[in-house]
């Protein structure tokens, strides 16, 4: 029986918050002087946004493995959607902006 938590909506909601949270992280272990919002405009100001979005997508993976590892395969497809949407971003952002 499958459960509730295998389904890829979970996976792909999942996929795009957790490197938000990887973002923060981020932030908080090398950025501590600055304030969340002075440290997007720094980074949008040196034009590392794309850098900074594939570094946080590397979160994705702890969460891809977790899925996979609770047989939650289906989960495991909908990280894989989010990283291909954040791919998508960072790939626009890196060459046509």
């Amino acid at each position: 029986m499958r459960s509730k938590f295998d389904a890829p909506y979970i996976g792909l909601l999942v996929g795009i918050i957790v490197p938000l949270i990887g973002l923060f992280v981020f932030y908080k272990y090398n950025f501590q002087t600055l304030d969340f919002r002075e440290f997007i405009d720094h980074v949008i100001r040196i034009n590392r946004i794309p850098q900074l979005l594939s570094l946080s997508v590397i979160a994705n993976l702890a969460v891809f493995y977790l899925f996979i590892w609770k047989k939650f395969y289906y989960s495991a497809r909908g990280v894989i959607g989010a990283t291909f949407i954040y791919v998508l971003v960072v790939l626009i952002l890196k060459y046509f902006v």
